[in-house]
């Protein structure tokens, strides 16, 4: 039985039209049941390139006559496999402060400039940038547990080759161990959305996503509160070694723990899968989806390089707050590295909080611009009360209005992942993560030298304002984005199509391509 079908370009109007074939049931061919009863997979949805368009389009993406509903399923391994990652994520983003959070000791025992202790910090994002476009290569075709290998496995040898560098003439060997742990950063950032993508359901996958960003928070929670406890600012320099070394067996330790449970137990998908939308993406062929067509497809999308800019800018202001937090705490209140480092840990305890509030937000609104606007504007509203009450000498003063920044600054993390999800539809979870955190690194570096230089020659006021600025011309970027929610039109056709009989409901929780030649 031949069917002919009209394939809508989206942004281009143009129509073509397609002869498809029925495709014989799988199992009654005796072949994989990975297609549990799909009998049909319309072209690859990579195949059509979307910018800006009518959002009917949508509907061309997957016929819905011909996709009779597939058998789901939802595992509780999911579960482990979330936490496993939060858990690596959790210990390559204390590597990534564990010397900024205690930059003057660090400066003194190695006798080097604040410059290159916040280099120490600023590689993560310099290294990002280049190794991003591989990494998200990788992930698209090799698949998520084998980047979840790489990445653990940097993480680990970064670990011990920094324990290597506590002597006080070894600073590059300390760099280079720092190098090694951005590498992993490269592999383990990006993986909430394809991670929650592939496990979860459509009504959990925003708060999925936002748990496997808390992993990276509580990493970062963790940086600011325990290396100023386990290194004490001691005159002796053998004594400072010894609490270095103390803290970096224990951090090595984690990590190679972590990365034999990642061979052991990490998996690269259930075996039945969670939506309709991943029960499509099993079927289309590995050769059909080109990499390279999918980001200039993306770079073509305007609503996302808009997110891609302003989220740029919010996350790289965070990292610059991160990275200069005790040169700036402890120019007001010296002596004070241990509440340096408690500050930040408020910082990053409300981020946790409003993250996961944010995801459970979006999962029952689906509110996703709105919500992102918000988030923004109150983001620039906590960095100005920041910027005006640091010098006020009240250290409780700072810990309330670090908090607010915290909350609202750190919980707009994964409202820019699955905001991108919508907007980017179908394209790959893995790539429009990725080039949103290469514009977070590019602009933390930036933000971390010229606030630094600015802390330097004019004092914190200035330094925080200059952030403000940024901020201000994202909240305005962001105001601009079309809401163009493609997923969310996407299910909807999906129950439109049920309700007038073309079959049950057909969920587009989330999707990626996935090479089935590696399973």
């Amino acid at each position: 039985m031949r069917q002919s079908h009209v394939l809508v370009a989206q942004g281009r109007g143009i129509q073509s039209e397609l002869e498809t074939s029925r495709i014989p049931n799988p199992a009654v061919q005796g072949a994989s049941s990975e297609g549990h009863g799909l009998l049909h997979c319309p072209e690859p949805p990579h195949s059509q390139c979307w910018s800006d368009g009518p959002p009917h389009s949508v509907q061309s993406l997957y016929p819905m006559e011909l996709m009779p509903k597939a058998e789901t399923k939802l595992y509780t391994q999911r579960w482990i496999m979330l936490l496993l990652f939060s858990f690596c994520s959790t210990s390559n983003a204390l590597m990534w402060l564990q010397y900024g959070i205690i930059s003057n000791i660090f400066m003194r025992f190695y006798s080097v400039d604040a410059l290159a202790i916040n280099w120490l910090s600023m590689i993560f994002m310099l290294t990002y940038v280049p190794l991003i476009v591989p990494g998200m290569w990788l992930m698209d075709v090799r698949g998520l547990r084998e980047a979840m290998l790489i990445g653990a496995a940097f993480n680990c040898v970064g670990s011990w080759v920094k324990l290597g560098g506590v002597e006080p003439d070894l600073f590059p060997v300390a760099f280079f161990g720092q190098f090694v742990c951005s590498v992993a950063m490269v592999f383990i950032l990006g993986v909430p959305p394809r991670l929650a993508s592939l496990w979860f359901g459509e009504r959990e996958v925003s708060t999925a996503c936002s748990i496997g960003v808390l992993g990276n928070q509580l990493g970062i929670a963790i940086g600011f509160l325990v290396p100023p406890i386990l290194v004490p600012n001691v005159e002796d320099l053998d004594e400072l070694a010894g609490h270095i070394r103390v803290m970096f067996y224990i951090t090595a330790g984690v990590a190679t723990f972590l990365f034999i449970l990642v061979i052991i137990v990490f998996q690269e998908r259930p075996d039945i899968p969670p939506t309709q939308a991943q029960a499509a993406a099993r079927l289309i062929p590995a050769e059909s989806y080109s990499y390279t067509s999918s980001i200039l497809c993306l770079l073509r999308n305007r609503p996302f390089i808009l997110l891609i800019i302003s989220y740029g800018l919010n996350v790289g202001c965070f990292y610059a707050v991160s990275t200069l937090l005790n040169q700036m705490i402890i120019k007001h209140y010296p002596g004070e590295e241990v509440n340096a480092g408690r500050i930040g840990l408020t910082i990053v305890i409300a981020g946790m909080v409003g993250s996961l509030i944010c995801g459970i937000w979006l999962d029952r609104t689906k509110s996703y611009k709105q919500t992102t606007l918000a988030v923004y504007v109150m983001s620039l509203v906590g960095m100005l009360v920041y910027a005006f009450t640091l010098s006020l000498g009240h250290l409780w003063v700072v810990f309330i209005t670090a908090g607010a920044l915290g909350f609202f600054m750190t919980g707009y993390l994964p409202l820019g992942f699955e905001f991108a999800v919508e907007l980017t539809y179908p394209e790959s979870e893995g790539t429009s993560s990725g080039l949103l955190n290469c514009s977070a690194q590019v602009f933390g570096i930036i933000f971390t030298i010229c606030q630094g230089k600015i802390i330097e020659h004019f004092g914190t006021l200035a330094g925080n304002l200059f952030l403000c600025a940024f901020l201000l011309i994202g909240t305005i970027l962001t105001g601009f984005i079309r809401s163009d929610l493609r997923r969310q039109m996407a299910n909807q056709l999906a129950k439109t199509a049920a309700a007038s009989g073309h079959h049950e409901g057909q969920d587009y929780g989330a999707t990626a391509p996935i090479n089935a030649s590696h399973f």
